[in-house]
């Protein structure tokens, strides 16, 4: 999985947590998904991505662009 992929998925992946805890727990779990999607924006602004910073660390490789598969 490309590291675009990789984010992205785990960017939705908190979302949906947080809207369960949200239903589950406490509405303040709200918090976490806008969170979630402030960074999403700011990331798409400044190129700057703490999440892809982490999962680069671990090893998820750049891939293709996209992610579609063409070269």
């Amino acid at each position: 999985m490309s590291l675009d992929r990789t984010v992205l998925a785990f960017a939705g992946l908190m979302i949906l947590i947080s809207v369960a805890l949200t239903h589950f727990v406490s509405p303040w779990w709200w918090l976490l998904t806008a969170f979630v999607g402030a960074n999403l924006l700011q990331s798409s602004f400044t190129g700057f991505c703490p999440a892809a910073m982490i999962f680069r660390k671990l090893g998820v490789g750049r891939g293709t662009p996209a992610g579609c598969g063409f070269k």
